[in-house]
């Protein structure tokens, strides 16, 4: 197998054919992937966007009611406005991640875009890891139902120092709107997985499994699509999420959106739809002052 310090391949972008080494082709699209995640890396602290949270979540009976066969799932829906950024605690400097500050809660306002932005700006500067987790912790107060968090940065799942703990294989071709695209399947050797699952006040870290997708001919990160399976007693849990990666006006990629799914055997527990719009760059003095 190779290692990721390995350069990147002779392999034109985009040329990949059935005469050629698929090795080669893996080996080239990973090297153009780490790149990108170095990238995001190192301008994700200073970027900040609007995130829109559309959570539909399974209503649970206060009660347990008899009856006959199996009535139909009744669902609650929630919205949740919040600035949205990226931030590292000081006891662990070299891990990403998400935090928000909360606008409006179902249609209701909370604090003003501009007192949030800042609040939240200041935050993610703070030396003292309390404020942030205060940040964490308000937002877990808004009660949602099996909220995922930390799938914006998933992109470092493939930074350099990151390759050898996955293996990959090429999975096909497909589009994503105009975009031709080409999906490497990897799956994780081991250790802890990168996305934190909150169940009430438990956190879990799962191991995973997916399929990135990367843009013809210049191999350019579009999606990452994760999977991970566990199991309550005799009850199958699966986590399902979908990241799609665009380019904000600075070159840096960023996330456009993400569509994690929670399923109990085959019901559906929650849906949490995650749009961003786009990422601008800023500094903080005074005040926020974005470039």
């Amino acid at each position: 197998m190779w290692r990721s310090a390995i350069v990147f391949a002779a392999l034109a972008p985009g040329c990949l054919s059935a005469q050629q080494d698929p090795a080669d082709g893996i080996r080239a699209i990973l090297a153009r992937v780490s790149e990108e995640a170095e990238v995001f890396r190192a301008h994700a602290p200073s970027m900040l966007a609007e995130e829109t949270l559309v959570q539909r979540a399974l209503k649970i009976p206060r009660r347990f009611l008899p009856r006959i066969g199996h009535p139909k799932p009744e669902y609650r829906t929630r919205e949740i406005i919040s600035e949205y950024g990226f931030s590292s605690f000081r006891e662990s400097p070299n891990v990403l991640h998400e935090f928000r500050q909360v606008v409006m809660v179902d249609g209701k306002p909370v604090s003003s875009r501009e007192e949030a932005r800042h609040t939240l700006a200041l935050g993610m500067r703070s030396e003292d890891d309390r404020v942030k987790k205060r940040m964490l912790e308000r937002f877990e107060k808004y009660g949602l139902t099996g909220a995922a968090t930390d799938f914006g940065q998933v992109l470092l799942l493939f930074g350099r120092r990151q390759l050898d703990n996955y293996d990959f294989r090429l999975d096909g071709e497909s589009r994503i709107g105009a975009d031709e695209a080409i999906i490497l399947a990897f799956k994780q050797r081991g250790g802890q997985g990168s996305v934190l699952i909150f169940e009430g006040r438990k956190a879990m870290h799962l191991p995973l499994e997916g399929r990135l997708w990367v843009r013809r001919p210049d191999f350019r990160p579009l999606r990452v699509e994760l999977i991970s399976v566990r199991k309550e007693g005799e009850t199958e849990i699966r986590d399902e999420a979908g990241v799609d990666y665009t380019v904000n006006a600075q070159g840096v990629p960023a996330p456009a959106s993400v569509v994690h799914r929670q399923f109990a055997g085959s019901t559906l527990v929650v849906e949490n739809v995650f749009r961003y719009s786009p990422f601008r760059v800023f500094s903080v003095d005074a005040e926020i002052k974005f470039q």
